[in-house]
């Protein structure tokens, strides 16, 4: 039997030993769970995301077409501001003790509800979390998916190269995969 956790709250980091951004549901409290997203997973969901928030906005389909680009960007800044007052920042050892026990996801499936969006994390051990968001909040985790992303340097960022130094210059370079 799988149980499922309920979503009540959410934080993500990147960690870099891992390569993979940690998603932890309810952290610090007796239910939270934790997942590992990779690269590919998280890519696939910032290409879909943008999109089926778009899509589904009442507001960005009444816009002039010309304008929708203009109106979503707008919904979404608006959406990140009446959210703010939700974050928090979470303990570096809660995020510690829950990376030890995190499970590699295997799936994130969100839907639209009509009033709202579910949101579902799927692990490879069988465990799961899911909850109801609101627009404005899933635009919040859309934002939080971007930040630790960005932080990976998976949106093509450049990687900074080592700095060399005479002595050092023929040093073997790191490699990044």
């Amino acid at each position: 039997m799988t149980l499922t956790h309920v979503l009540k709250s959410l934080s993500l980091t990147y960690d870099a030993n891992q390569d993979r951004i940690l998603a932890v549901v309810n952290p610090g409290q007796l239910d939270s769970w934790s997942f590992w997203l990779t690269r590919r997973l998280t890519l696939g969901m910032l290409a879909r995301l943008p999109a089926t928030l778009a899509d589904t906005s009442a507001v960005v389909k009444q816009a002039p077409a010309e304008y929708r680009g203009d109106v979503a960007a707008f919904e979404r800044e608006a959406a990140l501001a009446s959210t703010a007052g939700a974050m928090a920042r979470t303990d570096d050892a809660v995020l510690k003790s829950n990376a030890t026990v995190a499970e590699l996801a295997v799936a994130v499936r969100i839907s639209d509800l009509g009033d709202g969006f579910g949101l579902e994390l799927h692990g490879e051990r069988g465990g799961q979390a899911a909850g109801v968001l609101g627009r404005a909040m899933l635009q919040r985790v859309l934002q939080m998916i971007y930040a630790a992303a960005a932080k990976a340097y998976w949106l093509g960022a450049p990687v900074k190269p080592p700095k060399s130094t005479e002595a050092g210059a023929d040093a073997p370079k790191p490699i990044r995969h």
